[in-house]
């Protein structure tokens, strides 16, 4: 990416950073949530589905607003981690966790959608043969639902690299901290002769978009191959 400035491959390698860190950080809980709502019934079993959805239904801004007042600076629980040194407010850490937050639910509704096409007749076939709850998932339920996963993870990746609301809210626009490529692009647009800076790193979405969603496809088609021949 010689043609690009640097500025603008900085914005583009802390993208790839936030997003990356973003979607490897939330896969684990992702998996967790996803299959506990779709196989256990548990109280608040609702709510919980509620506050999963909830950065889909809200303006991205007021997620960022609300991260600010969690994890500010100010905030109790955001001071308590400035002085330990963990503060996200202000850094790329924080521009992660924003994106994290908003791609969660996406990742979450794939992965549920996964694992509930899957017959729990063969998870109870595995169960009855002795194999403990926690091996039936492992070598029954987590291959076939490995396309889905394929899949939430690269909608969560995809989400996160375009994420603008939250995250200029929550960690503002800075220059090589927290200027993402959405947050670029923006920036680019405010001053004279900036045009053409933001049409190339809008090129480069649309390229990375492209690219992991045919990574996506090949990895899914890969995964339902294997499930099929085992």
């Amino acid at each position: 990416m010689a043609w690009l400035g640097p500025e603008e491959w900085q914005a583009v390698a802390l993208s790839l950073r936030v997003a990356l860190v973003a979607t490897a950080a939330s896969l684990p809980l992702g998996l967790f949530t996803a299959y506990a709502l779709a196989r256990w019934r548990f109280p608040g079993r609702e709510i919980l589905n509620g506050l999963v959805h909830l950065p889909l239904i809200l303006p991205p801004v007021v997620t960022g607003y609300l991260l600010l007042l969690t994890l500010g600076p100010t905030a109790p629980i955001g001071a308590v981690l400035e002085s330990l040194g963990l503060g996200v407010a202000f850094r790329w850490t924080g521009a992660a966790l924003a994106a994290a937050v908003m791609a969660f639910p996406l990742m979450v509704r794939a992965i549920r959608l996964s694992i509930e096409a899957v017959d729990p007749k063969l998870e109870q076939a595995a169960a009855t043969l002795g194999a403990s709850r926690m091996r039936v998932y492992f070598t029954v339920t987590l291959p076939l639902t490995l396309p889905g996963i394929v899949a939430g993870a690269v909608l969560a990746f995809a989400k996160a690299m375009g994420e603008f609301g939250a995250t200029i809210t929550f960690v503002s626009n800075i220059p090589g901290q927290t200027r993402t490529l959405p947050s670029a692009i923006y920036a680019f647009l405010q001053v004279p002769g900036g045009e053409a800076s933001a049409l190339r790193l809008v090129a480069v979405s649309v390229f990375v978009a492209m690219a992991a969603l045919a990574l996506s496809e090949w990895l899914a088609r890969r995964a339902a191959r294997r499930v099929q021949g085992a």
